[in-house]
């Protein structure tokens, strides 16, 4: 019995995540049973099957080594990071000439390796003798500029083109004027509606996390715009209502129904509905009450 209680009762979390998705894939038990027995909320359970599928290589255990690791990178990039520093550069300038070369390293190995070649610390420097900061200058959402042209693009983000003829025939674009959808000359109503429901489409949780792929053009495409909305308009508070959120979800999200598959995600097109259905974690749609499960 009480070798059994290891793996009914798992301790570690990577265990019982281990056994929860097991029981799951390969027993063939319901979402809402494993989620209460391994001490998962349902939506949370959903979350991290979501992400087990995404995951072309999960790892649950771990093979530990033994003896001293290696110290990555140190070895070939010592005789370079010597070499800088005879030339007064910083260990953060350092690390940013390593890394540009393939040979990324912290700018604490670097003053390790300083330290251990007998290099004492540069003394402060006034701010007029540091270098310039490096900004990079990223695109700016704007339908006026945006131009459908030929050509070729690589992006992280292609699979939300799966979903256009749901788009098309929701006409998402007759959605957001009916709701009066706020909007400007630049990103109007029909163009933010799709940016919106592009992030929770792609799983991106926070408005935040979109600046990660500000200049992918997929993610512009798919929008109709330059680029995708930076997160300061996504996280405008006043872009939208409570009124207006409410006929957003209530024209988005049909009420659950017993035939979901097992895992609480439903598919668009069932039963001649119009509605277009993709998990029940919330989305990022603005103003107090914006969130679509």
């Amino acid at each position: 019995m009480a070798c059994q209680q290891i793996f009914l009762e798992p301790r570690s979390p990577k265990h019982r995540q281990y056994e929860a998705l097991r029981a799951f894939f390969v027993d063939g038990r319901p979402s809402t049973e494993v989620a209460r027995a391994f001490g998962y909320t349902p939506g949370s359970f959903h979350v991290m099957c979501h992400h087990f599928r995404r995951d072309p290589d999960p790892v649950f255990f771990l093979a530990p080594r033994s003896g001293p690791r290696p110290r990555p990178g140190r070895p070939s990039a010592r005789d370079r990071i010597v070499a800088l520093r005879k030339q007064n550069h910083s260990v953060y300038e350092i690390s940013e000439a390593l890394k540009e070369v393939g040979h990324p390293l912290s700018p604490s190995a670097v003053r390790q390796v300083l330290t251990e070649e007998g290099f004492a610390p540069l003394p402060r420097r006034l701010d007029e003798e540091r270098p310039a900061p490096r900004v990079s200058i990223e695109p700016i959402a704007d339908v006026r500029k945006f131009e459908l042209g030929e050509g070729r693009f690589e992006t992280a983000c292609g699979g939300l083109f799966l979903f256009v003829p749901d788009l098309v025939r929701l006409d998402v674009d007759a959605m957001a004027r009916a709701a009066r959808f706020p909007g400007s000359k630049m990103i109007p109503a029909t163009h933010a509606l799709p940016s919106y429901l592009a992030l929770k489409l792609w799983s991106i949780e926070r408005n935040s996390h979109v600046m990660s792929l500000v200049a992918d053009r997929g993610l512009a495409l798919f929008a109709g715009l330059t680029c995708i909305p930076k997160k300061s308009y996504l996280s405008d508070q006043h872009a939208c209502d409570r009124r207006r959120a409410s006929w957003l979800r209530h024209h988005l999200v049909p009420p659950p129904r017993p035939s979901a598959d097992r895992d609480g995600v439903g598919h668009a097109g069932r039963s001649g509905q119009s509605s277009l259905v993709a998990g029940r974690h919330p989305a990022p749609l603005p103003g107090p009450s914006g969130s679509v499960r």
